[in-house]
């Protein structure tokens, strides 16, 4: 699975290919220097001959302090690698979400993604640091210290032989049973975050409906989940150091018996049983790192699988291979039989046969029941969603055929759910235009209704918005959304419900703006209120997918029942 995301080191590959080195080196230099003390035993304090002792003490310093050089450089490159792959996975991966269209959205849930950003990328970045460095000294020095072992006495070292194969077998059946438990404990982790994530968004309404206590046990609930399910992963992997431990004290305790047998029976040297001592010691420093490796890699391959499954996932919407310098000519529109479904099945639409035409410049209301269709429709348009039958063409063309940031900024659209950042007000408002001059974001404003409120304020256009604009009101905020949409300047304004928060007197004002400031700008606005939409040119009225009628509002009153019901019973209580 790291495999895929080798691509993510960039420029850091150069340190991923030093790093090994460093570590080859260091391994090298250790191999070697308890031979050099099993000479200096054997040789120099062996035969008395103090000069040799010097001479190989001083070579053995030399090769320990090299060797502590190359550790450091190992470990300052393997840091440096691992967190520049972190960067890079976290780039390629929320580069890929800024793609989705919001059908792949749907797939993955806010809180998902973002632990997917945070906690698997470190589990990732955690285990590729572990695999540059230790995975590759763990192994040269168990195989480099057994070869000597070997070399040293074949018979001593066939104990060590044994007990590895034994604990590789070990570790592959730990790794199966543990990987599907880390997997599940990443799930809970996602339902965790969900939790916190929604809490902390609605903490006022928590607070309005004192909700504390509920919220309190909702959170324990998950949390206890987790630990759960880490718990239940853990269980098997406790079981490594424990089964390693018991296995290489056996072995010490086995080469000690036989080790001693032999240096009494003057078959092994004093010399040659110390140094065979410290390169067991290798060994088993060499299986421990393996096993701590092993830990964090099955650990992680969860976090991978997850981090692969959203870079893996097909973009549903992709800009178009044709003409590039095809632009939007104008606001016109053309729904030709569309159908649309959110899960792509035929057999479950959520708008069936829908065909109309819109004139550039015309101002057109949609009208309709919850569910009805109206704000899946207006997605269509901007290619938010791409149909299933049909067509929907803007400005003459096949919005397939647009490149989708010429589309997308030749139609502004204020969605249901209005999103600030943080930020000032000046700030939020240039997302629509960041050439915006400080006159044109007043004037964008003043259409909107916002300007007054804004002037209101201490710092005016330079008042701090905080997280998703909590200290503005609802009113606030959409009028806001609407200024920000109109400074794209757009061939097309869609308002979705966008003036729901605001009282009727407004309401009427920032439709009368529109009207005279915009008047060669398409308007599509849908309401639920009858007066929000009873000046525009054409209505459009929408039930259960499909339309139902288009007409004037005197036309509808005249001849439709469901337009007529719900003005009627608007009007109840109307003086």
């Amino acid at each position: 699975m790291l495999k895929k995301l080798l691509p993510c080191l960039g420029s850091y590959k150069k340190y991923a290919v030093l790093t090994p080195v460093m570590v080859i080196g260091e391994v090298i230099l250790e191999i070697f220097i308890p031979l050099i003390m099993s000479k200096i035993i054997d040789v120099g304090i062996g035969k008395g001959d103090i000069g040799y002792v010097v001479r190989m003490g001083a070579l053995m310093v030399l090769m320990a302090l090299f060797a502590l050089l190359f550790g450091v450089l190992s470990g300052r490159f393997a840091a440096v690698a691992s967190m520049g792959f972190a960067k890079g996975i976290r780039k390629t991966l929320f580069d890929k979400i800024q793609e989705f269209s919001f059908a792949n959205i749907d797939k993955f849930s806010t809180a998902s993604l973002i632990t997917r950003l945070t906690t698997d990328i470190n589990s990732v970045q955690m285990a590729f640091m572990m695999i540059i460095r230790m995975l590759v000294r763990a192994p040269i020095m168990l195989v480099s210290a057994t070869v000597m072992a070997i070399v040293i006495n074949a018979r001593l070292a066939v104990m060590f032989l044994a007990a590895i194969a034994f604990l590789g077998a070990a570790l592959y059946f730990i790794a199966i049973r543990a990987y599907p438990r880390f997997k599940a404990m990443l799930e809970r982790y996602d339902s965790m975050n969900a939790s916190v994530q929604e809490c902390l968004i609605a903490i006022r309404v928590v607070k309005a409906f004192v909700r504390e206590d509920h919220e309190n046990e909702k959170f324990r609930a998950a949390a206890d989940a987790v630990r759960k399910a880490q718990l239940k992963a853990e269980k098997m992997l406790i079981l490594n150091m424990p089964i390693m431990q018991f296995v290489m004290y056996c072995c010490m305790i086995a080469i000690s018996w036989f080790g001693g047998r032999m240096i009494i029976g003057g078959t092994l040297l004093t010399g040659e049983f110390m140094s065979f001592i410290s390169y067991v010691g290798q060994i088993m420093m060499s299986l421990m790192m393996i096993s701590f490796v092993f830990v964090v890699v099955v650990m992680s391959r969860a976090s991978a699988f997850r981090i692969a499954e959203v870079l893996d996932e097909e973009i549903d919407i992709r800009d178009s291979s044709g003409n590039k310098d095809l632009k939007v000519e104008d606001g016109s529109v053309v729904f030709d039989s569309v159908s649309f479904s959110y899960s792509k099945n035929k057999d479950n639409l959520t708008l069936n046969d829908c065909s109309f035409e819109i004139k550039p410049g015309e101002t057109v209301g949609i009208i309709g029941g919850t569910g009805s269709g109206k704000t899946s429709l207006v997605q269509l348009i901007p290619r938010l969603y791409d149909v299933i039958e049909g067509r929907v063409l803007v400005g003459g063309h096949d919005v397939r055929d647009y490149k989708l940031g010429i589309l997308r900024n030749a139609v502004a659209v204020v969605l249901q759910k209005n999103v600030l950042f943080s930020g000032t007000i000046k700030e939020n408002l240039r997302w629509g235009n960041e050439e915006a001059t400080d006159s044109e974001i007043i004037e964008a404003c003043k259409t909107a209704q916002a300007h007054d409120f804004i002037a209101s304020f201490p710092e005016g256009y330079d008042t701090y918005l905080g997280q998703g604009g909590v200290n503005v009101s609802g009113g606030q905020k959409q009028r806001l959304s609407i200024a920000r949409a109109l400074l794209k300047r757009p061939k097309m304004l869609i308002l979705d419900d966008s003036t729901s928060a605001v009282d009727t007197a407004t309401d009427s004002k920032i439709r009368q703006a529109l009207r005279e400031n915009l008047k060669d700008t398409t308007k599509i606005i849908i309401a639920q209120r009858i007066t929000s939409v009873s000046d525009a040119d054409r209505i459009i009225v929408m039930d259960d997918g499909r339309i139902n009628a288009i007409g004037t509002h005197d036309e509808l009153l005249a001849t439709n029942s469901i337009y007529r019901e719900v003005y009627e019973s608007q009007q109840k209580g109307v003086a």
